[in-house]
């Protein structure tokens, strides 16, 4: 199981949001491919990076970040974010992102995603954000009446690479993950999942891991900016 780095992108620079909330922000660094290059150095072998202003307003806005932290590491980045369009999925994956992660647009443009997942398959990731149980979209500033649950069912035939599943109440927390909804869409999935989302402890990596070998991935953000989690002894301690 891989741990990976998150680096949530807003207005230029390296953030962490509380509840994804835009206006409960923390700013790590302004220097964003430096961050990644420490992940990298760190032995990260992949990057999460979220263009959080892009998710907002439907369309990227921290490109340039992005494309410097592509110029600067050598390991995968799978972007998300604002990525609404088929040009824009192309745009991202022509320019050596190795994956992207469509959230909004997999509840709300199902064409999109099916062709998306058809031109680029095991490339496209559902980003499946929920709060209660039920699929947020638009930067988590609006609620569905779709259960995740459901919505995982729905596309249980899509060539999707993976699915990221985050519990909002979780995010930024550091309260630990939601067990019991993630086992929730292990069982439910039939592709690979990454959990996101209040992940602080070793403790709670190894929680994740003992659901199954379908788990693919953690996202850490917070606890890693924060220093309550040291990245080097997290992989370590789950040997991957």
């Amino acid at each position: 199981m891989l741990v990976i780095p998150a680096i949530d992108l807003k207005d230029g620079r390296c953030v962490r949001l509380r509840q994804g909330d835009m206006a409960a922000e923390t700013v790590y660094s302004t220097d964003v491919p430096a961050m990644a290059r420490q992940w990298q150095q760190q032995g990260a072998g992949l990057i999460h990076v979220v263009d959080l202003n892009g998710a907002v307003d439907g369309e990227p806005r921290n490109l340039s970040e992005i494309q410097a932290v592509m110029a600067t590491v050598s390991v995968k980045v799978q972007v998300g974010g604002g990525i609404r369009t088929i040009e824009t999925v192309r745009r991202y994956l022509t320019a050596g992102v190795s994956r992207v992660v469509l959230g909004t647009a997999a509840l709300t443009d199902r064409a999109f995603l099916e062709q998306a997942c058809h031109e680029f398959p095991r490339r496209i990731l559902l980003g499946l954000d929920a709060r209660d149980g039920k699929v947020a979209v638009k930067g988590w500033t609006s609620v569905s009446d779709t259960k995740a649950i459901d919505l995982l069912k729905e596309l249980s035939g899509y060539a999707l690479g993976a699915v990221i599943y985050t519990d909002i109440a979780r995010d930024g927390m550091l309260d630990g993950p939601n067990l019991t909804a993630l086992r929730e869409v292990v069982e439910s999935a039939s592709f690979p999942v990454i959990a996101s989302g209040g992940i602080s402890r070793v403790e709670d990596l190894h929680a994740i891991k003992s659901l199954g070998p379908r788990l693919e991935g953690a996202i850490v953000g917070k606890a890693l900016y924060d220093g309550k989690l040291d990245y080097a002894a997290a992989v370590a301690a789950i040997g991957g």
